[in-house]
């Protein structure tokens, strides 16, 4: 049974949901997973010449999404939100599972997306020319780093790991 991850994708409503999208389609296409990963909303700041849109520090079980460029999305076009998330997270899932060297992890997440979700989908489009969305990704000619970063955790972002009380 093939499984649709474009119609899991638009069902999807909250970061978690997109979240179990990406390890699906990772765990169906490469047959790698990783449970007990936290994900952590930053105020990174704004670089629009150098972008930043998350990172996954090795060693870490923490995935940081920049809160900028999701902001600037929902200001310019909305419809990008979804396939935005959905592009960092796989970009930063696949960087958890050990894959280290950006070009590859790059063209891992371009091939995956491309495959589970067409040629034609925002989030294909994003995997393979990020550039080119830019302008509703980062705030134009203007850079600043935050004093403080804020990150706060999004509460049951992994939902497939095991809780238990020690």
């Amino acid at each position: 049974m093939r499984i649709d991850f474009k119609l899991r994708l638009d069902e999807a409503k909250t970061l978690p949901d997109i979240f179990e999208v990406v390890k699906s389609l990772v765990q169906s296409s490469i047959g790698k997973s990783r449970g007990g990963l936290m994900l952590g909303m930053a105020n990174l700041g704004n670089q629009p010449r150098g972008f930043f849109g998350g990172f996954f520090t090795v060693g870490s079980n923490v995935i940081v999404l920049n809160k900028i460029p999701l902001q600037r999305i929902m200001e310019t076009r909305p419809e990008l939100y979804k396939p935005y998330v959905f592009h960092v997270l796989l970009h930063e899932y696949i960087h958890s599972l050990g894959y280290l060297d950006e070009g590859q992890v790059r063209s891992k997440v371009l091939d995956l997306t491309k495959n589970a979700l067409g040629e034609e989908h925002l989030a294909t489009q994003i995997a393979g020319s990020t550039e080119s969305f830019m302008k509703h990704l980062v705030y134009p000619d203007v850079a600043w780093k935050p004093d403080d970063t804020g990150l706060e955790l999004v509460q049951d972002f992994d939902r497939s790991s095991v809780s238990y009380i020690a």
